[in-house]
């Protein structure tokens, strides 16, 4: 079964992940520009990062097989941090216009500060400017509260609820999204969040419409294969294909469509590519015979 891994940050993850991805069924992944484990001092070091994600991480990918495609944001951690915020959210607008950029996140709350608000809420107008769908981090902490303070200042923002994935979420959080029209995520973690065993309980009493379901595989202690294994336990469940393949492939694909930029022909068929190819110079082979790799 295809999948399409609509937030994992690939730039946290070694290349066997991508190979593990790719024979597991992962087709599609989505990378949101995200916080990487420390602060950063200076919008060169943002740059740098985005640069990453538009160019070799995109690279990196095809080379297993693999369509890589991102969301560009300012995080909501990072906007409390005068040294970057405005000169970040200034150089933005560049990204949101690259081929491969098919959305404005992650953006929301971390903390909860009146900075994460005024910032999240610059972000939702570049979204508007540049016709694009928002990918939004909830609060780890106060999650509820985080949950209704996002919902409010979308409604103010009056910015339309079909371009909006609320992700993060829990059996908590879904009351308050589900009736909104927006897209409701779930990050499917080993230790944290959500678990299998617990998105299947969800499946069962929500359905899918509208529900993505993402590993997100950062930094910390997270798994990439989440998906796949969720698809094995939706089907051991007795959940038809049909139901599951509308989870993992076919809703993330309808929703970062609106941003005009998928080929959904292309993304039905792996990316080709030479492992003779390089990208910058650099290459994923170091040295090996790609015939043999």
């Amino acid at each position: 079964m295809k999948i399409f891994e609509p937030h994992i940050h690939m730039f946290s993850r070694v290349t066997d992940d991508y190979e593990r991805m790719a024979l597991a069924g992962v087709r599609v992944v989505l990378e949101p520009a995200f916080w990487i484990g420390q602060p950063r001092t200076n919008v060169g070091a943002f740059v740098d990062y985005f640069d990453t994600l538009v160019g070799w991480e995109r690279f990196r990918a095809s080379q297993f097989g693999i369509h890589h495609v991102c969301t560009m944001a300012l995080n909501p951690r990072e906007a409390n941090d005068d040294r970057v915020n405005a000169d970040v959210l200034a150089v933005l607008p560049r990204y949101l216009e690259k081929d491969g950029v098919v959305g404005v996140g992650e953006i929301g709350l971390d903390d909860q500060t009146p900075t994460e608000e005024r910032f999240f809420l610059a972000q939702l107008d570049l979204a508007k400017a540049h016709g694009l769908p928002i990918l939004i981090h909830t609060p780890h902490r106060n999650k509820r509260r985080g949950f209704e303070r996002i919902i409010d200042l979308i409604r103010d923002a009056k910015f339309p609820w079909p371009h909006v994935l609320l992700d993060h979420g829990n059996e908590e959080t879904i009351p308050l999204t589900r009736d909104l029209g927006c897209v409701s995520g779930f990050s499917i973690y080993p230790n944290t969040k959500m678990d299998v065993h617990r998105m299947v309980a969800v499946i069962r009493e929500y359905g899918v419409e509208r529900i993505v379901v993402n590993s997100a595989a950062d930094w910390g202690i997270s798994d990439p294969l989440m998906i796949p294994k969720l698809v094995q336990a939706l089907l051991r469940a007795g959940f038809p294909d049909a139901t599951v393949e509308q989870l993992v492939w076919k809703n993330p694909i309808a929703f970062f469509a609106q941003s005009g930029r998928l080929d959904l022909a292309a993304l039905d068929r792996p990316p080709t590519a030479s492992r003779r190819e390089t990208h910058d110079g650099n290459t994923i082979l170091r040295g090996q015979d790609p015939d043999r790799s």
